[in-house]
């Protein structure tokens, strides 16, 4: 009951994070134009790599350790600031490398420096510890109030093409004020410790072995836009982007149940019962095989005038970007199942770095002469085709650990109804007129 609960709660937040942008990103496109939504996403996917080193890998590690340990609030209470010590530290270690950078690098200053406040946000998100305890609530909550204040701000000062700064300084202020509020509840889960039995350092190692596959994960989610940026320009990067943003707003409802289920997995497994493990894995692989399948083929049907009507007649790429990027909702569907609901709870963390560490090294090595022949669409080539690759390798890990027979055994009846619906929305394409576009 606890899974359903926290599954709706987390649903229906992220159905929240898909009509938000549907109201604002129409405005925001049009508003600062190809160039100032590429500024943005450019200047963002150099941000995040800082933000990955100050998060240090301690979301999904500090999210496991806290189910492992929440029967005994005590020990929990240490490890939560334990944890959270360490993410100070390398939120600060972060920073002081950005600093560098910028005298290093020395174009979109004033971008990047509004950007930075995310870096200083990671130090306030303890999000993982209400993940660990399955206390969704708080969180979702947040987020909404923090979301519907964001996209108000965004319509009443993001004005024109010279408001990217405005438009960065206030989803910057949503993220860093959003986890600022969780504190307020923290004292309702842990408690008093005992400073010197805190070993705050006894926790860096586990969550460097976390954060290595968080590092191979954003370089095919960030590098794409990064190359297409420095070897196309930045407009490309935006079209990126902007397919990238309908894609992962429909796969967010995907991926919904490895948030939830990765902590009640991980205490499952803490307690030794495996197959309550299995049980759990192949209904949700079943469920989001269900889910990935059906918006896979119903956001390729619609890509083609979805991009234009979405965006402006400005951004008429995404839509054929759109198309060869719906493959991966079924790919990142099956990774985040067998990945993040599987092999990070049972401690196979090995495994699931090698995995996404290949998918970064295909990223890279197609990258480049993709993007060079066929410009964004080879950057979403190659993207698809390191998702392929991280999610064939962790079914090949699991083959002898959970049944292929039982995961895949629906998969020919959702094919079978996603492509009969397909048809159906390209037949209906046909027979419709092309809807103006302003």
């Amino acid at each position: 009951m606890r899974v359903i609960k926290n599954y709706l709660y987390n649903a229906g937040y992220q159905l929240l994070a898909i009509i938000v942008p549907l109201i604002t990103t129409p405005y925001v496109s049009r508003v600062l134009h190809p160039v100032g939504v590429g500024d943005f996403s450019y200047t963002s996917s150099i941000i995040q790599y800082f933000v990955l080193i100050a998060g240090m890998g301690v979301g999904y590690y500090g999210n496991r350790e806290i189910a492992y340990l929440r029967e005994n609030r005590y020990e929990m209470s240490k490890a939560f600031w334990e944890i959270q010590i360490v993410k100070t530290f390398t939120t600060i270690i972060a920073f002081i490398i950005f600093v560098l950078f910028l005298y290093w690098y020395e174009h979109y200053i004033l971008y990047l420096w509004i950007q930075a406040i995310n870096i200083i946000a990671v130090a306030f998100d303890i999000s993982w510890l209400y993940m660990g305890v399955e206390n969704f609530k708080p969180t979702v909550v947040r987020n909404t109030i923090f979301k519907i204040l964001s996209t108000i701000m965004v319509f009443i000062f993001v004005r024109n093409s010279n408001d990217v700064g405005i438009y960065i300084l206030i989803t910057a202020l949503s993220v860093i004020l959003g986890n600022m509020a969780l504190w307020y509840s923290l004292k309702n889960i842990v408690v008093k410790v005992k400073l010197n039995e805190l070993k705050p350092f006894r926790h860096l190692m586990p969550s460097i072995s976390m954060f290595i596959p968080q590092v191979a994960i954003q370089v095919y989610v960030q590098l794409n836009k990064t190359m297409l940026g420095a070897f196309v320009g930045t407009v490309s990067s935006g079209y990126y982007q902007y397919s990238d943003n309908l894609v992962k707003m429909v796969l967010t409802i995907v991926t919904a149940t490895g948030t939830v289920m990765l902590p009640h997995v991980s205490n499952a497994f803490s307690k030794g019962d495996t197959n309550k493990v299995n049980q759990m894995l192949y209904r949700s692989f079943d469920f989001v095989s269900f889910l990935a399948i059906a918006m896979m083929f119903g956001l390729a049907g619609v890509s083609k005038y979805l991009g234009l009507m979405f965006y402006g007649r400005g951004f008429g790429p995404v839509g054929m970007a759109m198309i060869i990027e719906s493959i991966v909702i079924v790919l990142i569907g099956w990774s985040n199942v067998i990945g993040t609901q599987y092999l990070l709870p049972t401690n196979k963390v090995n495994s699931f770095t090698v995995s996404v560490t290949l998918g970064a090294i295909i990223n890279i090595i197609l990258n480049v002469p993709l993007i060079y022949m066929w410009g964004l669409y080879g950057a979403m080539w190659a993207t698809v085709f390191s998702e392929f690759a991280v999610t064939a390798y962790q079914l090949w890990v699991v083959r002898n650990s959970l049944s292929m027979r039982e995961l895949f055994k629906n998969f020919w009846k959702y094919m079978v109804a996603g492509s009969i619906m397909f048809s159906c929305v390209i037949y209906l394409e046909l027979l419709w007129k092309p809807i103006s576009i302003s």
